[in-house]
């Protein structure tokens, strides 16, 4: 059985917050990358990226966040990520995604940004 959860939640007309839990790997990446796009397409401005409850992300999880930053960016929208715990963002910090992504260490502070 996969641990694994999203939560899709309106914090105004154009943010969103997308909260995970469990283990982000090549079985659920999918899932959360169809999530990210359709929130593009639906022309949300930003989306705060939740990884508070994440046990485990591979590398398909970090490519997922990768696409979909690009695709925002290339939308002229925002995504931020929140990371609290040295577990979830060590693999951020180890490739030097932390140079090329917005992380934030609460949900407050990163809904900051859009405020």
């Amino acid at each position: 059985m996969i641990d694994f959860g999203l939560v899709d939640e309106a914090v105004d007309d154009t943010t969103r917050v997308v909260s995970l839990r469990g283990e982000i790997d090549a079985s659920t990446a999918p899932r959360l990358g169809s999530r990210l796009f359709g929130l593009a397409d639906e022309g949300v401005r930003g989306v705060v990226v939740d990884l508070s409850d994440v046990t485990f992300m591979d590398s398909t999880g970090i490519g997922v966040l990768l696409n979909a930053l690009r695709h925002f960016t290339s939308r002229h929208m925002e995504m931020v990520l929140v990371c609290p715990t040295e577990r979830v963002i060590r693999p951020f910090q180890i490739t030097g995604l932390t140079q090329l992504l917005t992380i934030f260490d609460s949900r407050e502070k990163a809904l900051g940004t859009f405020a």
